[in-house]
């Protein structure tokens, strides 16, 4: 046996031996090739070569050059040649001229060669060199030489002649070490066999399995340092112990610790049952030697079997266990896809390997489900292992077949047990390919049990089992049921709040602005996000007022549900109204106040129709602004609602001191306003509390980052502004609507206004309608003149007649025409059908068939009656209300 070692050993070092002196030869014949590489590309790109190739003398220019490289690269040839593989350069001058050796066509191609050739003498002698070969390209690309440098192989060889000394001295002193380990570790058994015989070891080495492993007891012995010496094959299964347990310390063999605790322990035990993992083990446990404590030797026996009526007891009481804690982490959210997760989740591993839910389509949108959507469900969710069962995957539709258990579930509205999936056909056909998969896979036995609540079903949840568990029983079958039938309330919980959510969003988006208004004073863009929780009641609103005004809105209505959305729009469509009334922030306020008001009086009246009076309207925030275009000046009033920001055409960031009053639906409260002067591109940011308010950031801090996230970059698109801002601020998780709107400010330009002051004396009339014409005609709207004169005339002879001086005339020309008289007087024109032998009463009548819309407006000093001439592409669309024989026919002869 000694020899024997020491031949092996002796075959290992050579071959060691061999393996590491070709490797070295390799390396060093890579490296070769690598520097060869190196130096000829660096040569090949350096300045110079390539003028010097096209020279008339390139050999003068390049042989020192070449020299050099050569010398400091360390090859021993670098050669310089021109594309038809003449030299111009080489270590000795008469080669130079000559064919060069080598493969050169690759390169003419511009590709580098690598290759061993033998070539001329060189300064490190002859043979075969390793060498690359490059071409040289000029400033166009076009190949106008090559390179060729190269190391000779007997400098290739002695890269690695160390490498094989040092390899051949290990290898000696390696075959010394082995022969003196073999010498040691023989003498070493001698001593601790005792001399005895082969034949004797192998006998008390049978006997030894023979008592140890043929018993039906566990048997373990453990040193003094509670480490582990023996197990067999017994103590083995009953404590799963892996191959390699021996030597290991008990408490690293992840036993359970009253296991672990009793196998370290000095305390001697006879017949004590403990519990390991599934089973009941009686253990004993003695010194291995008396009153010797440095090893105990511990026997293991099982007694599950006699502990099996009081088992089934424990599996009732821990199914009764995964119920409890099933109820208590099903349906833990509104979402009905989260809710089949759950149920999902909560099966595996104790009941099942892979638990699958599949739903009706209605179901996940919230719809009420029929009986025709059966054959098609939808994969929602996947628990356990799924790579032990190829299942669908999740979102993927299922068509179930008719002889499908789930199919058979459906229709029966009870759980189908399939004991052995091997003898089930039905689900076999479903799906042939995957079945076969599953089965050669490990998948054993299936319960299919369909979700129902209020005696409809809203899907199936598949239970499966592999081989490495028992086949489900008629007892598993009843405890499924159970399960799923607490899920399928919190599924169908979930979906009607689905319903619920997907109405009342449908609702709140129908009542907000679909599209921009037409207007020239504000470049405006929004964003509106519902909260996840469910709707509110924010809303924002643009309208168009006459005179080159916008008017904005943004208010909020504290709530959820249908009833806040419903009350949402309730407040925009009054807002409209009163903003067609042209009433001032402040009165638009107070009306809003009253509405909300009256509002809640009649939520709270005692013979409320559906029972759900007390409810009200628990709150309401409103932000009202008028931005007038030719003059700059933006009139705020808020109702409890956040202070909006302003945004300089610079980046400055600003909070105007606009007055906060109270929120609407008090009653009784002033509402003060703030004039805002605001240059033009300056940008008006409004937002309801969603925004910068959460429950973990307060609203200071949501204020800063607000006006750090408007100020980071100035210059953009109010689009931009909303996306910057909604980016930086919107939070993970939407407990609250997120409103913003954000107007860039424009000024009426002064080339299309014009104002001049009446005197009130009617003979000036004409002279107005002169000047009118005039400046229409500078306009280019001299197609419009005739009808505009008739409405400024009308709406002057008004003013003079029936109002206070002074009379002022304004012309806006815009996306329309705008025609504004006003004057001191608060008594506002009225137009009536004038009778046959009335002399007068037609003005008005003519102004409203003439001028796209009409109106009044008060002032401070008095009031201002507008008109409006639609125009299209700059032109005045035709009056094609009354042919104007027709009108004048209202005035008799003329």
């Amino acid at each position: 046996m000694f020899l024997l070692q020491v031949l092996i050993v002796l075959l290992l070092v050579l071959a060691a031996v061999a393996g590491l002196v070709t490797q070295a030869a390799d390396d060093a014949l890579r490296q070769g090739r690598r520097a060869s590489v190196i130096a000829a590309q660096s040569f090949a790109s350096a300045p110079g070569t390539a003028p010097a190739l096209r020279s008339r003398h390139p050999t003068a220019l390049l042989q020192p050059r070449a020299e050099e490289a050569r010398k400091r690269a360390g090859v021993d040839f670098v050669v310089v040649m021109n594309t038809q593989g003449i030299r111009y350069t080489y270590p000795y001058p008469q080669e130079i001229g000559k064919k060069f050796v080598g493969t050169i066509e690759p390169a003419l191609h511009g590709r580098t060669v690598v290759e061993q050739a033998g070539g001329p003498p060189l300064p490190a002698g002859k043979g075969t060199a390793v060498q690359a070969v490059v071409p040289v390209t000029d400033a166009h690309g076009t190949i106008v030489g090559l390179v060729s440098a190269g190391i000779t192989v007997k400098n290739v060889a002695r890269l690695w002649l160390p490498e094989l000394l040092m390899a051949v001295g290990a290898g000696l002193v390696a075959l010394v070490v082995a022969g003196t380990g073999t010498t040691l570790v023989s003498r070493r058994l001698l001593r601790q066999t005792g001399g005895l015989a082969p034949a004797e070891l192998a006998g008390m080495y049978n006997h030894h399995h023979a008592v140890l492993h043929a018993v039906r007891e566990g048997v373990l012995i453990t040193d003094a340092d509670g480490r582990l010496v023996l197990a067999n094959d017994e103590a083995r299964r009953l404590l799963d112990l892996p191959e390699d347990a021996p030597g290991t310390k008990v408490r690293e063999l992840g036993l359970p610790e009253s296991i672990a605790g009793l196998l370290t322990s000095t305390d001697a035990v006879s017949d004590e049952v403990r519990p390991v993992r599934d089973r009941l083990l009686a253990v004993n446990k003695r010194p291995t030697f008396p009153g010797d404590p440095s090893g105990c030797v511990v026997t293991l026996r099982d007694t599950t079997e006699l502990a099996a009526v009081s088992g089934r007891a424990e599996v009732a009481r821990e199914r009764l266990q995964l119920l409890y804690e099933a109820g208590m982490r099903v349906g833990t959210t509104l979402d009905v896809r989260r809710t089949a997760q759950e149920l999902a989740e909560a099966a595996v591993p104790q009941f099942a390997d892979v638990v699958t839910v599949d739903l009706l389509e209605p179901v996940l949108h919230g719809w009420e489900p029929t009986a025709e959507g059966w054959h098609r469900l939808r994969r929602t969710a996947i628990g356990g292992a799924q790579d032990v069962l190829p299942v669908y995957p999740l979102n993927d539709v299922i068509a179930l077949s008719s002889g499908t258990p789930q199919m058979l579930a459906l229709r029966q509205g009870s759980g189908v047990l399939e004991p052995d999936l091997r003898r089930a056909p039905g689900w076999r056909e479903q799906d042939p390919e995957r079945t076969r998969t599953a089965l050669e896979q490990g998948i054993r036995s299936l319960v299919t049990v369909p979700l129902r609540a209020r005696d409809v079903s809203l899907g199936v949840a598949n239970f499966y089992r592999t081989e490495k568990s028992p086949v489900f029983e008629p007892e598993d079958l009843s405890f499924a049921e159970e399960l799923t039938a607490r899920a399928a309330v919190a599924i169908d919980n979930a979906r009607r709040f689905t319903r619920e959510h997907a109405t009342a969003v449908t609702l709140q988006r129908s009542l907000l602005p679909r599209g921009q208004p037409e207007q020239d004073a504000l470049e405006v863009a929004w964003r509106y996000l519902p909260a996840e929780a469910g709707v509110g009641g924010d809303w924002f609103d643009v309208i168009p007022l006459p005179g080159a005004r916008v008017a904005l809105a943004m208010g909020d209505v504290v709530g959820r549900g249908l009833q806040a959305a419903a009350t949402m729009g309730r407040l925009r469509t009054a807002v409209h109204n009163f903003s067609s009334l042209d009433l001032p922030v402040d009165e638009v306020l107070g009306n809003l106040d009253d509405l909300v008001v009256r509002m809640d009086d009649e939520d709270f009246a005692d013979d409320h129709p559906d029972g759900r009076e007390g409810e009200g309207v628990t709150g309401a925030t409103c932000l009202y602004a008028i931005y007038d275009s030719v003059s700059g000046i933006c009139t705020v009033a808020r109702a409890g609602h956040p202070v909006p920001v302003v945004v300089g055409p610079d980046g400055k960031v600003l909070c105007p001191e606009v007055p906060v009053s109270a929120p609407l639906g008090l009653g009784g409260y002033p509402f003060e306003t703030a004039e805002l002067h605001l240059p033009e591109g300056a940008q008006l940011v409004l937002y309801t509390n969603g925004l910068v308010e959460d429950r973990g950031r307060d609203l200071d801090v949501g204020l800063d980052a607000l006006r750090r996230a408007l100020g980071a970059a100035p210059g953009r698109t109010p689009d931009e502004t909303c996306q910057t801002v909604i980016d930086a601020l919107k939070p993970a998780h939407r407990r609250d609507d997120i409103a913003l709107l954000v107007a860039r400010t424009r000024l009426f330009p002064r080339s299309r206004l014009a104002e001049w002051e009446v005197p009130p004396d009617p003979a000036v009339v004409p002279s107005v309608r002169a000047r009118c014409r005039e400046k229409l005609e500078e306009w280019g709207l001299g197609e419009v003149a005739y009808s505009v004169e008739l409405i400024l005339s009308e709406l002057v002879t008004n003013a003079i007649r029936y109002g206070a001086p002074p009379v002022t005339v304004r012309l806006l020309y815009g996306r329309c025409l705008m025609c504004e008289v006003s004057d001191a007087s608060s008594t506002s024109p009225r137009m009536r059908r004038a009778a046959t032998t009335d002399e007068g009463g037609r003005g008005l009548f003519l102004v409203a068939q003439f001028a796209q819309r009409w109106g009044t407006r008060y002032t401070a000093g008095g009031k201002v009656i507008w008109a409006e001439r639609t125009l299209h592409n700059g032109t005045a669309s035709a009056a094609a209300h009354l042919p104007v024989d027709v009108l004048l026919e209202q005035f008799g002869e003329l």
